[in-house]
């Protein structure tokens, strides 16, 4: 059985492969997304194909409800997102698959069912299907080549559900060690300042202040371990010794 979790459907509308299918299983479950629905597979179910194709995610299929048509697989849901990259005339709110996600997550959480909806490979989803749908998630690929496959929308839009559920800072660095504290790094600015006053770096003299004050900036901007500080301590005097060896 699927687990607990609170998480969209994903539907895939018409698939006409049963390689498409079993890769699209793999990419939820990368994830973590399990519910699966399959409306009108070209090929019928169970497809071996599929289950070749997926590997370890094998149960999503087992467990997939399959349905003889779009009207079906979304009749349960409070709101219904269409991955297409052709709104077809149709006045919809397009989103970005990052901005889809943040919302469905929302409505997730205010108690709502909700859906994403992948077309058939080879034409994407019809008129009748988008219209089923209460916003699209474009992707802003290239617009000379804007077809991406089944699997490959079902990673994006997974990869940003599941980034959502994370929370992953960009900007985190799994340290080897501890970081270094404020006065390592001032300790490290001192002693580079020093070596290249001595070296004659600040120069025209009118402008070493600024220059010393964007030296300081730059260590300042650089998350360092202790080990980073010790390093850049022992490349510094190195390269004295070097200088005063010739």
């Amino acid at each position: 059985m699927p687990s607990p979790t609170v998480q969209p459907a994903y539907i895939l509308i018409r698939p006409q492969m049963g390689e498409n299918i079993g890769a699209a299983a793999r990419g939820m479950w990368n994830f973590g997304l399990e519910r699966m629905r399959i409306v009108a597979p070209r090929d019928g179910w169970p497809n071996q194909k599929a289950v070749a194709m997926a590997s370890g995610a094998g149960r999503l299929l087992d467990e997939a409800q399959v349905f003889d048509d779009t009207g079906g697989a979304v009749a349960d849901c409070d709101y219904v997102y269409a991955t297409t990259a052709r709104p077809r005339g149709l006045t919809k709110l397009v989103m970005t698959p990052q901005a889809a996600m943040a919302d469905a997550r929302k409505r997730i959480a205010e108690g709502q069912k909700v859906a994403v909806m992948f077309g058939p490979e080879r034409a994407g989803m019809e008129n009748d299907d988008i219209a089923r749908a209460n916003a699209i998630i474009s992707v802003p690929v290239n617009p000379a080549f804007p077809s991406l496959n089944l699997a490959q929308c079902v990673l994006l839009t997974g990869y940003e559900w599941q980034r959502e559920a994370v929370e992953v800072d960009p900007a985190r660095i799994d340290a080897a060690g501890d970081w270094a504290a404020q006065v390592e790094i001032e300790k490290l600015s001192a002693h580079y300042e020093q070596r290249l006053e001595d070296a004659g770096f600040f120069f025209p003299e009118h402008k070493a202040e600024s220059m010393k004050m964007n030296l300081r900036n730059l260590w300042s901007r650089m998350p360092m371990t202790r080990a980073d500080v010790q390093m850049l301590h022992g490349i510094m005097r190195q390269m004295v010794r070097w200088k005063e060896r010739g």
